[in-house]
C-alpha cells in the first residue's frame, strides 16, 4: 500500500473524496475504533483537531478546512436511509483528549444525539469489558459490488485486506468485540459518564 505521505501529497481533501466514496458503495459497514470516535460521527472541531494533526505530523500540505468539509459530507451517509453501520467504540475513546474539554463535549452530545439513528448500531466496549479475543487495533469492514474489504489505518500507511479467510477472522473478531460491547442505556450511561467527566 501507498505510504501516507504519498497519498496526503496533495492534502487531506482528495483522499477525503476517496472515503467518500467508499461509503457511498458501502450499504453496510462495521467498525471497531478503540482509542478515538470514529470519523463518520466526529463533530467538526473534533475532525479538526484530528487532521490538523495528520499535517502536522506527516508534513503534507496544509488543506484542513477543505479535508474536514469533506468529512463532514461523508457523514450523510448515516442521513440518507440507504446505508447501516455497526460500530464499537471503546470507552477509553470518550476519554482520549482531543481538543481539550469543549471539543470532547461537544463530541459526547453528538454521540448522545445520533444514539438512536436508524442507520447506526452504537455499542461502547466498556474499560472493564472481558473480551474473547486479544486487544486489536481499529479495524473497519467494509461491504460493496466490488467485494468486502477491511481496513487499517496505521502509522505510516493504510492496509486493505480482501482475503476471505482473513476477513472471516475479521467477523470473528468484532462478534466478539461486539457480544463483550454495551448497548442502548448502558452505552448512553458510559457516554454520559464521559460528558459528565468533559463538564467539569
Amino acid at each position: 500500500m501507498t505510504p501516507w505521505q504519498q497519498r496526503l501529497a496533495t492534502g487531506t481533501e482528495d483522499i477525503q473524496d476517496e472515503v467518500i466514496r467508499w461509503y457511498q458503495q458501502s450499504r453496510y459497514g462495521k467498525a471497531f475504533v478503540p482509542t478515538m470516535i470514529w470519523g463518520t460521527l466526529q463533530t467538526e472541531a473534533y475532525a479538526t483537531v484530528i487532521l490538523r494533526k495528520v499535517v502536522e505530523f506527516l508534513g503534507v500540505p496544509d488543506d484542513v478546512p477543505a479535508g474536514v468539509a469533506k468529512r463532514m459530507e461523508r457523514q450523510q451517509v448515516l442521513y440518507d436511509g440507504e446505508h447501516r453501520y455497526d460500530v464499537v467504540l471503546g470507552e477509553q475513546g470518550l476519554y482520549t483528549n482531543i481538543g481539550g474539554p469543549s471539543v470532547m463535549r461537544e463530541q459526547m452530545e453528538r454521540l448522545l444525539r445520533d444514539f438512536g439513528l436508524p442507520s447506526l448500531n452504537l455499542g461502547i466496549l466498556s474499560s472493564t469489558a472481558e473480551v474473547a479475543v486479544v486487544p486489536k487495533p481499529a479495524f473497519s469492514i467494509f461491504e460493496t459490488d466490488e467485494g468486502r474489504r477491511a481496513d487499517y489505518e496505521l502509522v505510516s500507511r493504510g492496509v486493505d485486506i480482501a482475503d476471505p479467510s482473513e476477513l472471516a477472522l475479521h467477523d470473528k473478531a468484532f462478534e466478539a468485540i461486539s457480544e463483550a460491547a454495551s448497548y442502548e442505556d448502558a452505552a448512553k450511561e458510559l457516554i454520559s459518564k464521559a460528558l459528565d467527566h468533559w463538564s467539569r
